[in-house]
């Protein structure tokens, strides 16, 4: 009797672990599927042999840049090759013991098999995000500019919760962060700011960001503690190397000096060392704010062909146009984000529907999950 009632509660609980590895597998197997289709996993080996021959001609080290673009290329295929490779032999091995285990009715082992696949499912979907980041520009690093709405100190103050959401967000990457310039608020927070982000792929995520945030919230800053929405826009481009051609004539710049905004007392900046450059032909304005007068003109310069550059993708590319385009003012119409912390806790992207519950995370740089959700949406049109 009592060996029947063990029998039947093995029978159920492998019933429902069953149902549930059979649904990892599904998954997993989709998740595999796509990977392969948009990496094109059956040609990839060639490629890598033809990159390898080109980084062989000696000739090509003549270009650094060249050079360093086609390394470049060569490692980020090797890694899809090794990475996809791994998880497909993993995915191999753990099935075959699930068959074993299901055969062999051991208990044991289809536990430790479910935390298996359900770990392998979440590198899947990882892959399966890292896949879609196959575009031109997709690999570089990139500049982030954060401009504060109206409103005053309540934007000004929301535009630097975004630097540092975003701050947050490089250093989980692991990606190196130069704050290229900074505009101080009248009286607290940042008018604007840009920062240059720089790791692989650094660009292909964050390409998603451009648009307006906006912030609902008890204000800090009202005595009468009443609810406020601010609004910041955030501009992403790609930082652009010499393998892109891009021409600036030079009689077509307009270069300022001036001093930058700083502490004052004995670390107030002196000097004219900050500088503005405007394309006058296109209206770009481009500005740095480091101590050296000299590596300030290299950042614009730096910033200005990564403008044009993404100028003219956006000329050629008309979805990108028609997305930049309603950027717009920061302003009620031009969302892309909200974020409500008052009088309950959500963010929810308002392109693809993503939401969560914790504010805080999201603000702590916690961004993936929306970046993803995005890229996969724009990915199936």
């Amino acid at each position: 009797m009592q060996a029947d009632y063990l029998f039947l509660i093995f029978f159920v609980i492998s019933f429902f672990m069953s149902a549930e590895i059979q649904k990892y597998i599904s998954e997993i197997s989709n998740s595999f599927s796509l990977i392969s289709r948009r990496i094109q996993f059956e040609t990839l080996k060639d490629r890598i042999s033809s990159k390898t021959l080109e980084c062989e001609n000696p000739d090509i080290w003549k270009d650094q840049s060249l050079a360093k673009g086609l390394m470049r290329e060569r490692q980020d295929l090797i890694e899809k090759f090794e990475t996809f490779t791994k998880l497909t032999n993993e995915f191999d091995d753990i099935k075959t013991l699930y068959e074993i285990g299901a055969k062999e009715k051991d208990e044991v082992l289809l536990i430790e098999l479910e935390s298996s696949f359900s770990k392998l499912k979440v590198e899947a979907a990882e892959m399966e995000v890292l896949s879609l980041l196959d575009g031109e520009a997709d690999s570089n690093d990139s500049f982030l500019e954060i401009n504060s709405g109206a409103g005053g100190t309540e934007s000004c103050d929301w535009a630097q919760m975004l630097a540092r959401m975003y701050y947050r967000w490089a250093e989980k990457k692991k990606y190196k962060i130069e704050l290229i310039s900074e505009s101080p608020g009248d009286e607290a927070g940042i008018k604007s700011c840009c920062y240059k982000i720089s790791g692989n792929n650094a660009y292909g995520w964050l390409k998603a960001e451009s648009g307006v945030h906006r912030l609902v919230r008890i204000s800090p800053f009202d005595s009468s503690s009443r609810r406020h929405t601010s609004f910041s826009s955030v501009w992403v481009y790609p930082v652009v190397d010499d393998n892109f051609d891009i021409e600036i004539n030079p009689s077509e710049l307009r270069v300022d000096t001036f001093r930058s905004s700083g502490p004052g007392g004995q670390h107030a900046n002196k000097t004219d060392s900050a500088v503005r450059i405007t394309h006058l032909p296109t209206g770009i304005v481009v500005t740095s704010s480091e101590k050296s007068q000299h590596q300030n003109r290299a950042n614009c310069m730096t910033a200005l062909k990564s403008r044009l550059y993404d100028l003219e993708m956006r000329k050629r590319n008309e979805s990108i146009q028609e997305s930049h385009n309603q950027k717009g003012e920061a302003g009620w119409g031009n969302q892309i984000r909200s974020y409500v912390l008052h009088p309950y806790q959500m963010v929810k992207d308002l392109r693809s529907g993503k939401e969560s519950s914790d504010s805080q995370k999201v603000l702590d740089g916690n961004l993936d999950a929306f970046m993803s959700s995005v890229l996969s949406l724009t990915s199936s049109k």
